[in-house]
């Protein structure tokens, strides 16, 4: 095995080369893949829709296609469900990723071509691994399993074809090449299976006696299941199992608010990199030991585009390119792919920490944020004060999800905060204390607010019992794969749901 893990970890790192070529040259890059995409597309019927073949820069793009939203691509993928092809992409299109996103009801279904298969999914992770392997050279990652949490999928036969409709995570599984099999656990009769709580039970089951050193998927999940390995083995931590884990590989949600009950149960020495992929794409990954920064991906076949959060609301938003993004300031990522999302606002929330090489850090999501008094509240300040609030109360925060509280006559408004303990803080006032100081900090639009309680008051904390926000994503049809439970709302849809379900 100790062979076979030089071997492999030489066939990774040769790509490298090619990941210095897209950092020393972005813009040319870029401005290649622009080209191609438009290329190809251009006797779809989209591209003939919007005439393709006289876009000849980056200008004409912008002038003449719209930002998309999923429903304005919504009835081109219907009739792609239906078998229909060469809408929106040239190349046959058969396999579609089930995004469930945090506040829908309904899920998302995004196409999946080869081309996005090969060139960016598959790409991501094996540059994930190019990436690890250079900054820790004597990493043990191939010689042993890598359990990896996978999603669902079911396969439909649609005029004599098979159309695969799931998570991502499992449209990749089903391709893999029979070797990879070799290096990941569980199975894919168990890794596949679409009814959730079973699927945790025989992952649990048909992994502890393997030799895992990595993992990898969504902290939420991976954490649950981690629980229920340790319950039936009656061990104390993590490593008792699995002497020679290394590495969780994580994403889909901020790791923070995870990472002290991670180190609770996997003691001693483990690696924690972060990485940016969705079901429309393999976006970053990060690239330093002591930096969550993630490197923006540039060769995956994405052409990128970013909104400044000023223009978003504008019934004509302006786009920029690449090139004309500033560090500090919050973006709308705008995408452009080779499955044939063409300017879609995929609805998450960037800035830029560098651009020399450009990297990123994911703020929060376009429509998950609390915004009720002009308070502009984003997912980055709410994790951040979090994990302030825990780290000076000593506490260590499961779950948590805030809404506004709406002015009632004279009563002032405010937020109120639904929040999930592994492990309670001895004086909940204080906790709110710092928690809202914290908001403060990271906020100006919420500091003026606060200030003396003229517009909003002390965030209001409700404690729920551990187990909660499983019971709401249950109850919602939402277990297992991408999904998870939204930090903030500029509604009170989610908290009203589970002060409901608690009654």
């Amino acid at each position: 095995m100790a062979f076979l893990n030089s071997l492999v970890s030489w066939f990774m790192l040769k790509r490298l080369h090619e990941i210095d070529l897209f950092i020393k040259y972005p813009e040319q890059v870029q401005q290649e893949w622009f080209e191609s995409l438009i290329a190809k597309a251009r006797d779809t019927e989209w591209g003939e829709k919007y005439n393709y073949r006289d876009i000849h820069k980056y200008e004409d793009y912008r002038d003449r296609v719209p930002i998309n939203t999923y429903e304005d691509l919504k009835p081109y993928i219907d009739r792609m469900l239906k078998g229909e092809q060469n809408l929106l992409w040239p190349t046959q299109i058969k396999w579609f990723s089930k995004s469930s996103g945090t506040t829908s009801s309904k899920s998302k279904i995004i196409p999946v071509s080869q081309e996005a298969l090969e060139e960016c999914h598959y790409r991501g992770g094996k540059d994930m691994l190019s990436i690890f392997l250079d900054l820790y050279p004597d990493s043990n990652i191939f010689s042993g399993r890598q359990l990896a949490m996978g999603g669902s999928h079911r396969i439909t036969e649609i005029n004599n074809e098979l159309i695969m409709v799931g998570d991502v995570s499992a449209i990749l599984i089903h391709h893999l090449p029979g070797w990879a099999e070799l290096f990941r656990v569980p199975g894919q009769e168990i890794a596949l299976m679409e009814e959730w709580e079973e699927k945790i039970e025989k992952m649990a089951q048909s992994t502890i006696n393997h030799n895992v050193v990595s993992l990898s998927g969504v902290p939420s999940w991976m954490l649950f299941l981690l629980n229920r390995i340790l319950e039936i083995t009656g061990k104390d931590n993590i490593k008792e199992v699995w002497p020679d884990l290394s590495v969780f590989f994580h994403g889909g949600v901020n790791f923070a608010p995870y990472q002290k009950q991670f180190e609770k149960i996997i003691p001693g020495n483990m690696t924690y990199i972060e990485t940016y992929n969705a079901s429309e794409g393999f976006f970053g990954i990060q690239d330093q030991r002591d930096s969550k920064d993630l490197l923006l991906m540039l060769d995956y076949g994405i052409f990128y585009e970013f909104i400044p959060m000023e223009e978003l609301e504008k019934s004509s938003p302006k786009a920029i390119p690449l090139t004309e993004v500033e560090c500090g300031k919050n973006y709308a990522m705008l995408i452009t792919t080779n499955a044939g999302l063409w300017r879609y606002l995929i609805g998450d929330t960037v800035k830029f920490t560098s651009k020399t090489p450009y990297r990123i850090r994911i703020t929060g999501r376009t429509k998950n944020f609390i915004n009720s008094v002009g308070e502009e509240l984003v997912i980055e300040n709410a994790d951040t004060a979090m994990g302030i609030a825990s780290e000076k109360t000593g506490s260590i925060v499961s779950e948590y999800t805030a809404a506004p509280i709406y002015f009632e006559g004279k009563e002032n408004g405010g937020h109120e905060w639904i929040i999930e303990f592994t492990k309670a803080p001895e004086n909940l006032e204080y906790f709110t204390e710092v928690l809202d100081n914290a908001l403060k900090a990271s906020n100006s639009d919420y500091e003026a607010k606060r200030y003396r309680n003229m517009i909003l008051k002390l965030p209001k904390i409700c404690v729920v019992p551990q187990g909660t926000f499983y019971k709401w994503l249950k109850f919602k049809k939402k277990l297992g794969g991408q999904n998870k439970v939204p930090r903030l709302s500029n509604n009170r849809i989610v908290v009203e749901e589970i002060f409901s379900l608690m009654e």
